[in-house]
């Protein structure tokens, strides 16, 4: 999968509501992360509805799941929320000429 693929499949995860939430909650959680309990409280949603929107950001790579004891720890995987943002403004007011190629 390409750069551009990438970063289109994070933001397609992070463009529902119930997932932006989830993810800037773990964010502000830091690397100790949270589990789906400790989410659901803080955001007033259940567990099953969770696990859905937790599985759609893992798969994006968004999100790490790691099992500690009988818990599932989630947490950022801030390597790729940064290679996002980067991406987003790695170009950012340089200009845009329009060149006979383009116009095409």
């Amino acid at each position: 999968m390409d750069i551009n693929e990438s970063v289109a499949t994070a933001l397609a995860a992070l463009g529902h509501a119930t997932r932006l939430s989830v993810f800037r909650l773990l964010v502000r959680a830091g690397d100790e992360g949270l589990n789906v309990g400790e989410i659901g409280q803080h955001l007033n949603m259940a567990p099953s509805t969770l696990a859905h929107h937790l599985k759609a950001l893992v798969d994006a790579g968004l999100v790490r799941q790691e099992r500690q004891g009988r818990q599932i720890v989630n947490s950022v995987k801030y390597d790729a929320m940064h290679q996002i943002v980067s991406f987003l403004t790695s170009e950012c007011c340089i200009g845009v000429k329009l060149t006979q190629e383009d116009a095409a």
